[in-house]
Protein backbone atom coordinates (compact mmCIF):
# COMPACT_ATOMS: atom_id res chain seq x y z
CA UNK A 1 0.00 0.00 0.00
CA UNK A 2 1.94 3.05 -1.21
CA UNK A 3 2.20 6.17 0.97
CA UNK A 4 1.81 9.62 -0.52
CA UNK A 5 5.08 10.97 -1.94
CA UNK A 6 3.84 14.44 -2.85
CA UNK A 7 6.17 17.34 -1.93
CA UNK A 8 4.09 20.23 -0.52
CA UNK A 9 4.82 23.73 -1.77
CA UNK A 10 2.87 25.46 0.99
CA UNK A 11 2.73 25.30 4.77
CA UNK A 12 -1.02 24.60 4.88
CA UNK A 13 -0.64 21.47 2.76
CA UNK A 14 2.27 20.36 4.92
CA UNK A 15 0.26 20.85 8.13
CA UNK A 16 -2.45 18.57 6.78
CA UNK A 17 -0.39 15.80 5.21
CA UNK A 18 3.09 15.73 6.76
CA UNK A 19 3.91 12.81 9.02
CA UNK A 20 1.00 10.67 7.91
CA UNK A 21 1.63 7.06 6.90
CA UNK A 22 -1.07 4.82 5.48
CA UNK A 23 -2.64 2.77 8.25
CA UNK A 24 -2.26 -0.99 7.65
CA UNK A 25 -6.05 -1.40 7.97
CA UNK A 26 -6.67 1.51 5.61
CA UNK A 27 -8.08 3.96 8.17
CA UNK A 28 -8.26 7.43 6.68
CA UNK A 29 -6.86 9.05 9.85
CA UNK A 30 -4.15 7.59 12.03
CA UNK A 31 -6.03 5.75 14.81
CA UNK A 32 -5.61 6.19 18.54
CA UNK A 33 -3.28 3.30 19.30
CA UNK A 34 -4.54 2.80 22.85
CA UNK A 35 -2.14 0.05 23.80
CA UNK A 36 0.58 -0.13 26.42
CA UNK A 37 2.60 -2.80 24.63
CA UNK A 38 3.19 -4.23 21.16
CA UNK A 39 3.60 -7.89 20.19
CA UNK A 40 6.13 -9.77 18.05
CA UNK A 41 5.78 -12.45 15.41
CA UNK A 42 8.36 -14.56 17.22
CA UNK A 43 11.02 -14.36 19.92
CA UNK A 44 13.72 -13.48 17.42
CA UNK A 45 11.79 -10.43 16.25
CA UNK A 46 11.41 -9.26 19.85
CA UNK A 47 15.13 -9.69 20.37
CA UNK A 48 15.93 -7.70 17.22
CA UNK A 49 13.66 -4.83 18.27
CA UNK A 50 15.11 -4.60 21.76
CA UNK A 51 18.60 -4.67 20.25
CA UNK A 52 17.68 -1.86 17.86
CA UNK A 53 18.36 -4.06 14.85
CA UNK A 54 14.79 -3.85 13.52
CA UNK A 55 12.42 -0.87 13.57
CA UNK A 56 9.18 -1.39 15.39
CA UNK A 57 7.24 -0.48 18.49
CA UNK A 58 7.85 -2.11 21.86
CA UNK A 59 6.14 -0.16 24.64
CA UNK A 60 4.16 3.08 24.43
CA UNK A 61 6.47 4.83 26.89
CA UNK A 62 9.14 4.26 24.23
CA UNK A 63 7.03 5.18 21.21
CA UNK A 64 3.62 4.74 19.61
CA UNK A 65 2.29 5.10 16.03
CA UNK A 66 0.02 7.99 17.04
CA UNK A 67 3.04 9.73 18.60
CA UNK A 68 5.03 9.20 15.42
CA UNK A 69 2.62 11.23 13.32
CA UNK A 70 2.78 14.11 15.81
CA UNK A 71 6.56 13.99 15.89
CA UNK A 72 7.03 13.77 12.13
CA UNK A 73 4.45 16.47 11.39
CA UNK A 74 5.95 19.06 13.75
CA UNK A 75 9.51 18.19 12.70
CA UNK A 76 8.46 18.74 9.09
CA UNK A 77 6.85 22.08 9.91
CA UNK A 78 9.90 23.31 11.82
CA UNK A 79 12.14 22.29 8.90
CA UNK A 80 9.86 23.45 6.08
CA UNK A 81 11.89 25.18 3.37
CA UNK A 82 15.16 24.99 5.32
CA UNK A 83 18.46 23.37 4.35
CA UNK A 84 21.25 21.75 6.32
CA UNK A 85 24.93 22.74 6.09
CA UNK A 86 25.34 20.63 2.94
CA UNK A 87 22.44 22.29 1.14
CA UNK A 88 20.08 19.34 1.56
CA UNK A 89 16.55 19.64 2.95
CA UNK A 90 16.83 19.92 6.72
CA UNK A 91 15.73 16.80 8.61
CA UNK A 92 14.85 17.05 12.29
CA UNK A 93 13.90 14.55 14.99
CA UNK A 94 11.13 15.18 17.50
CA UNK A 95 9.96 13.48 20.71
CA UNK A 96 6.33 13.79 21.86
CA UNK A 97 6.05 14.59 25.56
CA UNK A 98 3.33 14.74 28.20
CA UNK A 99 3.60 18.54 28.47
CA UNK A 100 5.76 21.48 27.55
CA UNK A 101 7.40 21.20 30.95
CA UNK A 102 8.23 17.54 30.28
CA UNK A 103 9.93 18.63 27.06
CA UNK A 104 11.90 21.32 28.89
CA UNK A 105 12.88 18.86 31.64
CA UNK A 106 14.11 16.32 29.10
CA UNK A 107 16.04 19.04 27.25
CA UNK A 108 17.81 20.23 30.38
CA UNK A 109 18.55 16.83 31.92
CA UNK A 110 19.88 15.29 28.71
CA UNK A 111 22.31 18.17 28.12
CA UNK A 112 23.41 19.42 31.53
CA UNK A 113 25.35 18.05 34.49
CA UNK A 114 26.48 19.35 37.88
CA UNK A 115 28.65 22.43 37.45
CA UNK A 116 27.00 23.52 34.20
CA UNK A 117 25.19 26.85 33.83
CA UNK A 118 22.34 28.06 31.66
CA UNK A 119 22.33 31.59 30.25
CA UNK A 120 18.80 32.90 29.83
CA UNK A 121 16.70 36.07 30.08
CA UNK A 122 13.96 37.38 32.32
CA UNK A 123 10.25 37.13 31.53
CA UNK A 124 10.12 33.38 30.97
CA UNK A 125 7.11 31.13 31.42
CA UNK A 126 6.58 30.64 35.17
CA UNK A 127 7.20 26.88 35.04
CA UNK A 128 10.48 27.40 33.20
CA UNK A 129 11.49 30.01 35.76
CA UNK A 130 10.79 27.52 38.56
CA UNK A 131 12.76 24.64 37.08
CA UNK A 132 15.76 26.89 36.42
CA UNK A 133 15.76 28.60 39.81
CA UNK A 134 14.31 25.98 42.17
CA UNK A 135 14.63 22.46 40.73
CA UNK A 136 18.05 22.56 39.04
CA UNK A 137 20.24 24.35 41.63
CA UNK A 138 20.19 21.39 44.09
CA UNK A 139 21.49 19.29 41.18
CA UNK A 140 24.42 21.66 40.77
CA UNK A 141 23.01 23.38 37.67
CA UNK A 142 22.45 27.14 37.88
CA UNK A 143 20.95 29.86 35.72
CA UNK A 144 22.45 33.22 34.78
CA UNK A 145 19.73 35.75 33.93
CA UNK A 146 20.51 38.77 31.77
CA UNK A 147 18.68 41.14 29.47
CA UNK A 148 19.45 39.29 26.25
CA UNK A 149 17.65 41.83 24.08
CA UNK A 150 21.10 43.43 24.09
CA UNK A 151 23.45 40.85 22.48
CA UNK A 152 26.38 42.62 24.15
CA UNK A 153 25.07 41.38 27.51
CA UNK A 154 25.11 37.82 26.18
CA UNK A 155 28.63 38.28 24.85
CA UNK A 156 29.83 39.54 28.24
CA UNK A 157 28.27 36.62 30.10
CA UNK A 158 29.61 33.99 27.68
CA UNK A 159 33.09 35.44 27.79
CA UNK A 160 33.12 35.72 31.56
CA UNK A 161 31.86 32.23 32.44
CA UNK A 162 33.13 29.11 30.63
CA UNK A 163 30.73 26.99 32.73
CA UNK A 164 27.82 28.18 30.56
CA UNK A 165 26.75 25.11 28.61
CA UNK A 166 23.38 26.23 27.24
CA UNK A 167 21.71 29.41 26.00
CA UNK A 168 17.96 29.10 26.62
CA UNK A 169 15.65 31.60 24.95
CA UNK A 170 11.90 32.08 24.76
CA UNK A 171 10.76 34.46 22.05
CA UNK A 172 8.22 35.99 22.14
CA UNK A 173 8.48 35.63 25.90
CA UNK A 174 5.75 35.09 28.47
CA UNK A 175 4.05 37.36 29.53
CA UNK A 176 5.79 40.60 28.49
CA UNK A 177 6.00 39.42 24.83
CA UNK A 178 9.59 40.64 24.58
CA UNK A 179 11.64 39.28 21.68
CA UNK A 180 15.32 38.43 21.51
CA UNK A 181 17.37 38.16 18.32
CA UNK A 182 17.68 34.42 17.65
CA UNK A 183 20.25 34.81 14.90
CA UNK A 184 22.61 37.13 16.78
CA UNK A 185 22.42 35.19 20.03
CA UNK A 186 22.98 31.86 18.26
CA UNK A 187 26.05 33.22 16.47
CA UNK A 188 27.47 34.35 19.79
CA UNK A 189 26.73 31.06 21.51
CA UNK A 190 28.40 29.05 18.75
CA UNK A 191 31.60 31.06 19.18
CA UNK A 192 31.82 29.61 22.69
CA UNK A 193 30.57 26.10 21.87
CA UNK A 194 27.31 26.66 23.72
CA UNK A 195 24.08 24.76 22.94
CA UNK A 196 21.10 26.93 21.95
CA UNK A 197 17.52 25.99 22.78
CA UNK A 198 14.44 28.03 21.89
CA UNK A 199 10.88 27.84 23.19
CA UNK A 200 8.75 28.44 20.10
CA UNK A 201 5.34 27.97 21.73
CA UNK A 202 3.96 31.49 21.22
CA UNK A 203 4.99 31.70 17.57
CA UNK A 204 4.51 28.11 16.30
CA UNK A 205 6.50 26.93 13.26
CA UNK A 206 4.09 28.83 11.02
CA UNK A 207 5.21 32.23 12.34
CA UNK A 208 8.82 31.46 13.30
CA UNK A 209 11.41 28.77 12.54
CA UNK A 210 14.32 29.01 14.99
CA UNK A 211 16.27 26.30 13.13
CA UNK A 212 16.63 28.81 10.29
CA UNK A 213 19.04 30.68 12.56
CA UNK A 214 21.09 27.69 13.68
CA UNK A 215 19.58 26.71 17.04
CA UNK A 216 20.13 23.16 18.28
CA UNK A 217 16.77 22.47 19.93
CA UNK A 218 13.22 23.80 19.82
CA UNK A 219 10.62 23.22 22.52
CA UNK A 220 6.84 23.46 22.23
CA UNK A 221 3.97 23.31 24.61
CA UNK A 222 1.65 21.67 22.08
CA UNK A 223 -1.22 22.38 24.47
CA UNK A 224 -1.40 25.88 23.04
CA UNK A 225 -1.72 27.02 19.40
CA UNK A 226 -0.61 23.70 17.89
CA UNK A 227 -3.55 21.85 19.43
CA UNK A 228 -5.62 25.00 19.10
CA UNK A 229 -8.71 23.86 20.95
CA UNK A 230 -7.65 23.42 24.57
CA UNK A 231 -8.52 19.72 24.53
CA UNK A 232 -5.21 18.09 25.50
CA UNK A 233 -1.91 18.64 27.26
CA UNK A 234 1.30 17.93 25.35
CA UNK A 235 4.84 19.01 24.59
CA UNK A 236 7.49 18.43 21.98
CA UNK A 237 11.26 18.48 21.89
CA UNK A 238 12.82 18.88 18.43
CA UNK A 239 16.52 18.47 17.72
CA UNK A 240 18.91 19.08 14.84
CA UNK A 241 21.54 16.43 15.68
CA UNK A 242 19.81 13.24 14.53
CA UNK A 243 22.33 10.88 16.09
CA UNK A 244 22.08 12.63 19.45
CA UNK A 245 18.27 12.67 19.29
CA UNK A 246 18.13 8.97 18.45
CA UNK A 247 20.59 7.96 21.18
CA UNK A 248 21.11 10.04 24.32
CA UNK A 249 17.99 12.18 23.89
CA UNK A 250 15.77 9.18 23.22
CA UNK A 251 17.30 7.26 26.13
CA UNK A 252 16.66 10.18 28.50
CA UNK A 253 13.13 10.62 27.17
CA UNK A 254 12.03 7.02 27.61
CA UNK A 255 13.79 6.62 30.97
CA UNK A 256 12.28 9.76 32.51
CA UNK A 257 8.84 8.58 31.40
CA UNK A 258 7.68 11.96 30.19
CA UNK A 259 5.93 10.61 27.09
CA UNK A 260 2.50 11.83 26.01
CA UNK A 261 -0.50 9.57 25.48
CA UNK A 262 -2.17 8.33 22.28
CA UNK A 263 -5.49 10.16 22.78
CA UNK A 264 -3.82 13.55 23.28
CA UNK A 265 -1.58 12.83 20.28
CA UNK A 266 -4.65 12.11 18.15
CA UNK A 267 -6.29 15.40 19.17
CA UNK A 268 -3.07 17.25 18.45
CA UNK A 269 -2.67 15.77 14.97
CA UNK A 270 -6.14 16.88 13.99
CA UNK A 271 -5.77 20.31 15.58
CA UNK A 272 -2.57 21.01 13.65
CA UNK A 273 -4.25 20.48 10.30
CA UNK A 274 -5.89 23.90 10.60
CA UNK A 275 -2.86 25.66 12.07
CA UNK A 276 -2.27 28.01 9.14
CA UNK A 277 -5.92 29.06 8.91
CA UNK A 278 -6.25 29.53 12.65
CA UNK A 279 -3.06 31.52 13.05
CA UNK A 280 -3.99 33.85 10.20
CA UNK A 281 -7.28 34.71 11.93
CA UNK A 282 -5.66 34.98 15.38
CA UNK A 283 -3.06 37.37 13.99
CA UNK A 284 -5.52 39.53 12.05
CA UNK A 285 -7.62 39.98 15.17
CA UNK A 286 -4.59 40.70 17.35
CA UNK A 287 -3.52 43.63 15.19
CA UNK A 288 -6.87 45.33 15.66
CA UNK A 289 -7.06 44.57 19.38
CA UNK A 290 -3.57 46.02 19.94
CA UNK A 291 -4.49 49.25 18.16
CA UNK A 292 -7.69 49.53 20.20
CA UNK A 293 -5.84 49.06 23.50
CA UNK A 294 -3.09 51.47 22.48
CA UNK A 295 -5.66 54.24 22.12
CA UNK A 296 -7.61 53.48 25.30
CA UNK A 297 -7.26 56.07 28.10
CA UNK A 298 -7.10 53.41 30.85
CA UNK A 299 -4.16 51.56 29.28
CA UNK A 300 -0.66 52.69 30.18
CA UNK A 301 1.26 50.33 27.89
CA UNK A 302 0.59 47.66 25.28
CA UNK A 303 3.15 44.90 24.83
CA UNK A 304 2.62 43.76 21.26
CA UNK A 305 5.48 43.35 18.82
CA UNK A 306 3.30 44.34 15.89
CA UNK A 307 3.24 47.94 17.10
CA UNK A 308 5.99 50.04 15.56
CA UNK A 309 6.43 51.72 18.94
CA UNK A 310 7.35 48.46 20.65
CA UNK A 311 11.10 48.25 21.40
CA UNK A 312 11.32 44.72 19.96
CA UNK A 313 9.32 45.44 16.81
CA UNK A 314 12.32 45.31 14.45
CA UNK A 315 13.60 42.03 15.90
CA UNK A 316 10.14 40.45 15.67
CA UNK A 317 9.77 41.52 12.04
CA UNK A 318 13.22 40.12 11.25
CA UNK A 319 12.50 36.59 12.45
CA UNK A 320 8.71 36.18 12.46
CA UNK A 321 6.20 35.91 9.64
CA UNK A 322 3.80 37.92 11.82
CA UNK A 323 4.07 39.23 15.41
CA UNK A 324 1.45 36.72 16.52
CA UNK A 325 -1.67 36.59 18.67
CA UNK A 326 -0.19 37.13 22.14
CA UNK A 327 -0.04 40.46 23.91
CA UNK A 328 -0.17 41.96 27.37
CA UNK A 329 -1.26 45.37 28.54
CA UNK A 330 -0.67 47.46 31.64
CA UNK A 331 -3.61 49.27 33.21
CA UNK A 332 -3.00 52.67 34.77
CA UNK A 333 -5.05 51.75 37.83
CA UNK A 334 -2.82 48.81 38.81
CA UNK A 335 -4.18 45.76 40.62
CA UNK A 336 -7.67 47.07 41.30
CA UNK A 337 -8.06 48.13 37.67
CA UNK A 338 -6.98 44.65 36.61
CA UNK A 339 -9.54 43.01 38.93
CA UNK A 340 -12.25 45.33 37.64
CA UNK A 341 -11.44 44.54 34.01
CA UNK A 342 -11.21 40.78 34.53
CA UNK A 343 -14.47 40.64 36.52
CA UNK A 344 -16.44 42.54 33.88
CA UNK A 345 -15.48 40.35 30.92
CA UNK A 346 -18.54 38.87 29.26
CA UNK A 347 -17.42 37.26 25.98
CA UNK A 348 -13.71 36.79 26.61
CA UNK A 349 -12.64 33.98 28.91
CA UNK A 350 -10.92 34.41 32.29
CA UNK A 351 -8.34 31.63 32.39
CA UNK A 352 -4.68 30.78 32.05
CA UNK A 353 -3.17 29.02 29.03
CA UNK A 354 -3.44 30.32 25.50
CA UNK A 355 -3.88 29.42 21.86
CA UNK A 356 -7.51 28.27 21.90
CA UNK A 357 -10.17 29.53 19.50
CA UNK A 358 -11.65 31.84 22.13
CA UNK A 359 -9.97 34.93 23.56
CA UNK A 360 -8.30 34.26 26.92
CA UNK A 361 -7.23 36.80 29.53
CA UNK A 362 -5.19 36.13 32.64
CA UNK A 363 -3.51 38.09 35.43
CA UNK A 364 0.10 36.81 35.51
CA UNK A 365 1.07 38.27 38.90
CA UNK A 366 -1.63 36.25 40.65
CA UNK A 367 -1.81 33.29 38.28
CA UNK A 368 0.94 31.99 35.98
CA UNK A 369 3.76 33.88 37.75
CA UNK A 370 2.43 33.77 41.32
CA UNK A 371 5.40 31.60 42.35
CA UNK A 372 7.91 34.21 41.14
CA UNK A 373 8.91 36.56 44.00
CA UNK A 374 7.22 39.96 43.76
CA UNK A 375 10.51 41.85 43.49
CA UNK A 376 11.60 39.72 40.56
CA UNK A 377 8.20 40.07 38.89
CA UNK A 378 8.49 43.84 39.06
CA UNK A 379 12.04 43.69 37.72
CA UNK A 380 10.86 41.54 34.82
CA UNK A 381 7.97 43.88 33.99
CA UNK A 382 5.26 41.59 35.39
CA UNK A 383 3.47 44.25 37.40
CA UNK A 384 0.22 43.91 39.37
CA UNK A 385 -1.65 45.81 36.66
CA UNK A 386 -0.46 43.59 33.80
CA UNK A 387 -3.02 41.50 31.92
CA UNK A 388 -1.99 38.87 29.37
CA UNK A 389 -4.21 38.23 26.40
CA UNK A 390 -4.39 35.41 23.88
CA UNK A 391 -6.47 36.88 21.08
CA UNK A 392 -8.98 34.38 19.75
CA UNK A 393 -10.82 33.81 16.50
CA UNK A 394 -14.15 35.42 17.31
CA UNK A 395 -15.42 38.26 15.15
CA UNK A 396 -13.06 41.02 16.14
CA UNK A 397 -15.87 43.52 16.63
CA UNK A 398 -17.19 41.34 19.45
CA UNK A 399 -13.78 41.10 21.12
CA UNK A 400 -13.38 44.87 20.98
CA UNK A 401 -16.89 45.46 22.32
CA UNK A 402 -16.26 43.19 25.30
CA UNK A 403 -12.94 44.85 26.10
CA UNK A 404 -14.54 48.29 25.77
CA UNK A 405 -17.27 47.51 28.29
CA UNK A 406 -14.83 45.72 30.64
CA UNK A 407 -12.57 48.77 30.69
CA UNK A 408 -15.46 51.18 31.26
CA UNK A 409 -15.03 52.91 34.59
CA UNK A 410 -11.41 51.78 35.01
CA UNK A 411 -9.18 54.56 36.33
CA UNK A 412 -7.41 56.41 33.54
Amino acid sequence: MPDKKFTPSGFGTLAIHAGHAQDPRYAHLTPIYATSTFVYDNAEQGMRRFAGEEPGYIYTRWGNPTFTEVEDKIAAMEAFGLQDDQGNPLVLKALFQASGMAAISTLLLMNLKAGDKVLTHYSLYGGTQEILQIVLPPLGITAIIADLRDPARAAEALKADPAIRMLYIETPANPTIQCVDIEELTKLAKQYGVIVACDNTFATPYLQQPFRFGVDFVIHSTTKFLNGHGTAIGGLLVGRDLEFMQTKAYKTYKTLGGNGNPFDAFLLVNGMKTLELRMDRHCQNAEQVAKFLLGHPSVARVNYNGLASHPDHAVAMKQMRHPGAMMSFELKGGLQAGIHCMDKLSLCTRTVSLGTCDTLLSHPASMTHKSVPAALREQYGITDGLIRMSVGMENVQDILADLDQALEGVAS
